[in-house]
């Protein structure tokens, strides 16, 4: 099993979400094939060029990093299990 938790950081994003998606503002930039997401509660996530998260996408436990493959320009979105948080997405290069 590969370890993706390696890499530089770079900028760090964040969006406000409840039973409503909230989706960080500018896609990750150039070059970026790797995110870093940490929801401050139980959330469901959503990777892409316009998502909107919806209960079908992969759950993420609150305070636990967890590392995504994404494509330049992708933008991340959550939506909450049962609580609004924030989603903080940190490109890894």
């Amino acid at each position: 099993m590969q370890y993706w938790g390696v890499g530089r950081l770079g900028t760090t994003q964040n969006a406000a979400y409840t039973g409503t998606a909230g989706t960080i503002t500018n896609g990750v930039g150039q070059g970026i094939q790797k995110v870093r997401v940490v929801c401050t509660t139980d959330a469901f996530v959503a990777i892409g060029t316009s998502p909107t998260a919806t209960t079908s996408d992969a759950y993420v436990v609150a305070f636990s990093p967890e590392y995504f493959t994404c494509a330049p320009g992708s933008k991340v979105s959550a939506v909450q299990v049962s609580t609004g948080g924030t989603v903080y997405v940190t490109e890894i290069s």
